[in-house]
């Protein structure tokens, strides 16, 4: 179960998700937060959902479907964090995985500063897995990111706020594409050479979600987390231009039919 905004782009977000849990062979259900008016240029405007709508879309899915795993993106305030928090509490939801969305590829803000401190205090301590970029783990710590080692030090700040393991997505936006995973004391470095192009809106979702799907078939992190990799990696190689501006990655590059 996706619990996320929506993207009317179809990028990111909710249809980012879906799309990916389809694309791996899992079902996908959805809680929609926040409804957003975004394409590849950029957000124009955004609608959150009522937090009463939020909790009874939770229960509605997880009393009836299940699920074998969540996953967390926009939230974007306070009382929506809290909210998810409490229904996610409410049905002991036993595997979730966070990606603590800020700030849009293009820019935009998705999170608000005040939000921050809820998303810290309310999810992360009940997180499987968070997976931020370099720019949401330097907002999640306090501090910027320029090296290796501070992505290290960022990974371990996350995992004593709570969160099972970390893994930092990206790497310094130089050089090979590293993705840093934290779990039990450890580190685990995930490379791929990056690849040039400006089709890379929704990544993050997309990787969230495909280990979501490996933790809910019974993946360790380790595992669910090299899976992803590979998924989102091929997924950029695979995308073709869409719009004019940052274009979504092809979730279904893998065609069969």
């Amino acid at each position: 179960m996706t619990v996320a905004g929506s993207d009317s782009g179809g990028g990111a977000g909710i249809q980012a998700d879906l799309k990916t849990f389809a694309a791996l062979g899992a079902y996908g259900t959805s809680v929609i937060t926040v409804i957003t008016a975004q394409n590849t240029l950029g957000v124009t405007d955004v609608h959150e959902v009522p937090v009463a709508t939020i909790g009874a879309q939770i229960d509605a899915v997880l009393e009836d479907i299940g699920a074998d795993a969540v996953k967390t993106g926009m939230l974007a305030s306070a009382e929506i964090v809290e909210a998810v928090a409490a229904g996610l509490k409410r049905h002991d939801v036993g595997v979730l995985v966070v990606d603590p969305v800020m700030v849009a590829t293009t820019g935009a803000r998705l999170l608000r500063e005040d939000a921050q401190d809820a998303l810290t205090a309310h999810l992360l301590p009940m997180a499987t897995l968070v997976t931020p970029n370099v720019q949401e783990a330097s907002a999640l710590v306090g501090r910027p990111i320029e090296t290796m080692e501070q992505i290290k030090d960022a990974a371990r700040a996350i995992a004593e706020m709570g969160a099972k393991a970390v893994v930092i997505t990206g790497g310094l936006g130089s050089g090979p594409a590293t993705d840093l995973l934290y779990v039990d004391g450890e580190f685990k470095a995930y490379t791929n050479a990056r690849v040039a192009t400006t089709s890379t809106h929704g990544t993050g979702c997309t990787f969230a979600s495909a280990a979501a799907v490996g933790l809910a078939k019974g993946m360790d992190v380790r595992d669910a987390v090299a899976g992803a990799k590979r998924y989102v990696h091929a997924a950029i190689r695979g995308a073709y231009p869409v719009g004019s501006g940052n274009g979504p990655v092809d979730h279904f590059y893998d065609r069969t039919v």
